[in-house]
């Protein structure tokens, strides 16, 4: 019996043994892929924080792994992001009756770290969550339609920027920072490939994602030639279309103290790049 035990134990260590070589002669290098899901808005045309207006979003990746648990990727995304007033709960912000939409251009460089040792390609490495942040650029342009026609409204300047009665108000600009801070779990269906889903939030440096940030400047729009109300002053203020009028000079716009965020909501695959090392002797 006892004789019985140790050539189990022999067994379960030599087996050991071997499977540790062989996880030290493998290497999990790298991995490229793509991703797809969607792309919400948080801001001052959704300040409840709801997610009930859902857009596309896309995106590819190289992640350079460090070991089994750190790897740094660089991605690029597209994020269409949209949102109005009329979806919100607070009836002022109904009747303010703004909107936006916008096309977002992200390129962002991440430190990924898995919870597990991850190895693609065997049983019990399979599978693993892992948390993301990193540092990326992104431009935007928001644009809106009145009577069936596109205006983009940066070179509008709706809050009086470039205008010179507005001295102090600068246009902002189309290009952005933010910070995405991901959080996912992957899943290796072999030695070659992967599938994954992700939920990363965007912190950015920017409170014009739509466009809506200060106080209104209506006179900053005189009217046209034929008397009649420039594009410009008939998308600053947008409340005559619910009723009364809103945009009075000075009166608050938007909440110019804090930014505007996205999230986006992506499953993909991904391919590894691995080798084998020579074993030592």
């Amino acid at each position: 019996m006892l004789r019985k035990i140790g050539l189990l134990l022999l067994l379960t260590i030599c087996l050991g043994t071997a499977k540790a070589q062989v996880l030290e002669t493998y290497s999990h290098q790298a991995e490229y892929g793509f991703s797809v899901g969607l792309g919400h808005y948080f801001g001052d045309l959704n300040t409840g924080m709801q997610i009930n207006r859902p857009k596309f979003s896309g995106g590819i990746f190289f992640r350079k792994q460090i070991n089994n648990y750190v790897g740094v990727k660089i991605a690029g995304n597209y994020t269409f992001l949209a949102y109005s007033d009329v979806y919100s709960n607070n009836p002022t912000e109904r009747q303010r009756n703004l909107s936006f939409n916008t096309d977002v251009w992200e390129m962002s460089v991440s430190g990924d770290f898995n919870f597990f040792n991850f190895v693609p390609g065997f049983e019990e490495y399979r599978f693993t969550p892992y948390v993301s942040l990193g540092l990326g650029i992104f431009s935007f342009d928001p644009y809106a339609y009145l009577g069936g026609s596109k205006y983009l409204l940066r070179p509008i300047g709706t809050e009086g920027q470039g205008s010179a009665l507005y001295p102090s108000k600068k246009p902002y600009s189309p290009i952005a920072i933010c910070i995405p801070f991901g959080v996912g779990m992957k899943y290796a269906l072999n030695e070659k490939s992967n599938v994954f889903g992700e939920i990363s939030y965007r912190f950015t440096n920017t409170d014009y994602l739509d466009d809506v940030s200060g106080t209104y400047a209506p006179d900053a729009f005189p009217p046209l030639p034929n008397g009649n109300a420039s594009p410009g002053f008939l998308l600053q203020d947008r409340s005559y279309e619910t009723g009364t009028s809103i945009g009075i000079k000075g009166r608050q716009r938007g909440n110019s103290s804090q930014k505007d965020a996205f999230i986006t909501i992506q499953v993909g695959m991904s391919f590894n790049i691995q080798s084998y090392l020579c074993p030592k002797y």
